[in-house]
């Protein structure tokens, strides 16, 4: 990381693998780093003594290189790429496809290239890469067909194709870049990488990325989290769909995880995330243009009522508002506007509006102080004319702190008007809905820049108790843990009803008869999933009743299914559901950003109503109220219909504690706590974990405790 700011400014580009030979890659290369680039551009290939008319040299050791570009075939990169480290040149790009896209012995190929790398200390793109591209020093060390325009966006791609489609199009829409990376196989440097130093680079004003997937989720957030505070992110994601993650599986070797992973991670590290390429350019347009808006008020002024009502309604769609104008912005415009006009936003300055008009409504709603944002909306009419607008635009632009986008909604008469917006920093659409989008761009970016991200939450826990609990699972045939395992959250101080696990119908009596009230009992069977399908639940049990109902539930799980392990029968308190709302904390550890917990609306409909939400572990308190906010059952927890509102503290801090679990052990591949009854504030125990199913990898598993991790110091004690 430390030389990446060499491999976009070097005085030297080595072509390892250079050749003369029409359509080959190494001659591709050469040509396009020999037509801009500001350097000097060094052949190397034994078989030559020159190349393009460029003097060749035969070993990369006499190049005295900056940075190689690698383009030899996949057999021999490996012993190219231990010559540049013997040679001194830190910073190499490996074209050469052939390594982990390809199968086995491909991926094998690129372990070895990852250790040479680390070994050298080298910064290695690739391999499977397209190349890089730097505009201020002309630099196109790719096989594409053409070069960069100069400007201010930074980009990455783990799809070289996708890079050369995207710069034919920006080299048509005059869109310029600052630096551009082929990410390729990712073995060396990934897109965290690339965050940490485009958010430092002062050329960068947007980082915008097409990802298929990212190596390591929790330090992506981490990097990301700062780099956003000063420079804004935008990415698209492919591989939504499980369709779309096999193929970009078999495309680049990445490992597709789940797309609830991806976007709450990405939203956690305020990434700005498009849907689509016009969505990506237009959000990166705005963001490296347009100022961040004060407020959230938006106000339209337009000569079009139709297209004026398009762009309220995408106002409303969006996380803007309509902005309220002030009594004095009301009357400056009905002194300026005919009486047929609307002074209301949006403003109507109808039809016949010649350009002073248009000029002066735009002057007055931008000046209002609860105006955070203006789009400009025209159609084309005989008075109006696009260039008189678009010029008047831009100086209204030059004025105001307020961000302003247009719409110009025609044909060829628009294209010179758009140009010169475009030149002057303001985009511009045909569609009302894409203009009002690209301000809410901006919106959102400022919550991301004013976030203030909180330390995880931490808990005094007894984590060597937690270990044998899970430690367990090495004595059994299978991985699975139940409601066996309370203890496991006993021990994390996630509160469980009164109870025990008994193997006699005495014992069943002796714990029943101990706990106030009647009680619910269970089989214990990791075998028997869902338990009341079966009849393996009875509640509402006396203590008196307690021993015949052991054996009534023991004789129901033998007879449907014999072979079953039988662990016992859990005797439990009652938890009164009809005082509290029955949810769901979980996890799930994802491939690439490891423990996603979820919460929301739980017991028996989880998977029919599928209100939940998803963040990244660790979890700070703010993250895990956030959590209990955005469920669409929310209102039930803050006491809907007459109900006592629950203890919302309480389910933040089992959410907390539970996040605090899974971080400390890996191990824990899936974890559900179901249901987890939400009490009223005032019923003294305020949370209840009713019942736990978790899957454990054994082969993660520490030895012994003493091999586990430090636990964050405690920032809450449970009271």
């Amino acid at each position: 990381m430390s030389m990446l700011n060499e491999m976009f400014d070097p005085d030297r580009v080595a072509v390892v693998g250079a050749t003369p030979r029409e359509g080959s890659i190494g001659r591709a290369v050469t040509s396009n780093l020999l037509e801009d680039f500001d350097g000097e551009t060094v052949p190397v290939n034994p078989n030559y003594d020159e190349v393009l008319d460029t003097t060749c040299v035969g070993d990369i050791g006499d190049a005295d290189a900056d940075v190689a570009v690698v383009v030899v075939p996949p057999s021999i990169v490996l012993d190219a790429i231990e010559a540049c480290g013997a040679a001194g040149t830190r910073n190499v790009v490996v074209i050469t496809a052939g390594f982990g896209e390809t199968g086995e012995e491909g991926a094998n190929r690129e372990r070895r290239l990852a250790e040479m790398a680390d070994e050298y200390e080298l910064n290695l793109v690739g391999p499977n890469s397209l190349g890089i591209m730097s505009t201020p020093s002309g630099m196109n060390a790719t096989f594409g067909p053409e070069n960069a325009l100069p400007g201010g966006l930074s980009f990455m791609s783990q799809s070289g194709a996708f890079i050369t489609a995207v710069l034919d199009w920006a080299n048509d829409h005059g869109v310029g870049f600052k630096d551009v990376v082929s990410l390729g196989n990712k073995a060396v440097l990934d897109e965290t990488d690339f965050i940490e130093y485009w958010g430092k680079d002062e050329g960068t004003d947007v980082i915008i990325g097409y990802l298929e997937g990212i190596e390591n989720g929790r330090a992506f957030i981490e990097a990301a989290r700062e780099t956003t505070q000063e420079t804004p992110i935008v990415a698209v994601k492919s591989g939504r769909t499980s369709a779309g993650a096999q193929a970009a599986s078999s495309h680049t070797g990445t490992l597709a995880g789940s797309e609830k992973a991806y976007e709450a991670g990405l939203d956690q590290a305020g990434v700005i995330r498009a849907e689509s390429v016009d969505e990506l350019f237009d959000a990166a347009g705005i963001l490296g243009n347009q100022p961040v808006p004060e407020t959230d008020g938006v106000a339209i002024v337009t000569n079009a009522g139709g297209p004026g009502v398009m762009a309220t309604d995408a106002v409303g769609d969006s996380v803007l508002e309509m902005a309220s104008f002030t009594a004095e912005t009301t009357e400056a415009l009905r002194d300026a506007m005919p009486e047929e006009a609307n002074v209301h936003n949006p403003v109507d300055v109808i039809g016949d509006a010649d350009i002073d008009r248009f000029r002066e409504a735009l002057e007055i709603v931008a000046d209002d102080d609860n105006v955070g944002a203006v789009l400009v909306l025209s159609a084309p009419t005989a008075v109006i004319d696009f260039g008189d607008l678009a010029e008047a635009t831009c100086e209204v632009n030059e004025v105001t702190e307020a961000p302003i986008a247009a719409c110009l909604m025609g044909g060829d008469r628009t294209r010179e008007p758009k140009r010169l917006l475009q030149e002057r920093g303001i985009p511009c659409y045909f569609d009302p809905a894409r203009g009002i989008e690209s301000l809410a761009t901006l919106a959102k970016y400022r919550e991301i820049r004013e976030r203030e991200y909180a330390e995880p939450m931490a808990f005094d826990v007894d984590r060597e108790r937690a270990f044998e609990i899970l430690a367990s699972v090495h004595d059994r045939d299978d991985n699975r843990l139940g409601v066996e395992a309370m203890e496991l959250l006993d021990a994390y101080g996630i509160p469980t009803p009164e109870g025990a696990i008994v193997d006699s119908p005495e014992r069943a009596a002796e714990v029943a008869e101990g706990i106030d009230g009647d009680v619910v009992m269970k089989i214990v069977s990791p075998d028997i999933l869902h338990k009341s399908d079966i009849g393996g639940v009875a509640v509402g049990v006396s203590d008196a009743d307690a021993a015949d109902t052991y054996e009534d539930l023991i004789t129901r799980a033998r007879n449907y299914q014999p072979d079953a392990t039988l662990l016992g029968v859990q005797v439990q308190e009652m938890v009164d559901l009809d005082d509290g709302v029955e949810t769901i904390v979980g996890m799930n550890r994802d491939p690439q950003f490891g423990p996603l917990l979820m919460f929301g609306l739980g017991g028996i409909f989880v998977e029919v109503m599928e209100d939940t939400t998803f963040r990244v572990a660790p979890v700070s308190e703010p993250e895990a109220r956030e959590m209990t906010e955005e469920i669409r059952s929310a209102p039930l927890l803050r006491g809907a219909r007459g109900r006592d509102p629950v203890d919302i503290d309480a389910v933040i801090e089992t959410i907390g504690r539970l996040s605090q679990l899974v971080t400390d052990f890996p191990a824990i591949l899936e974890l559900d706590i179901n249901p987890l009854v939400a009490l009223p504030d005032d019923d003294g125990s305020n949370a209840a974990a009713v019942d736990v199913r978790l899957t454990v990898d054994p082969e993660t598993l520490p030895n012994d405790p003493t091999h586990l991790t430090d636990s964050p110091e405690p920032t809450q004690t449970n009271d």
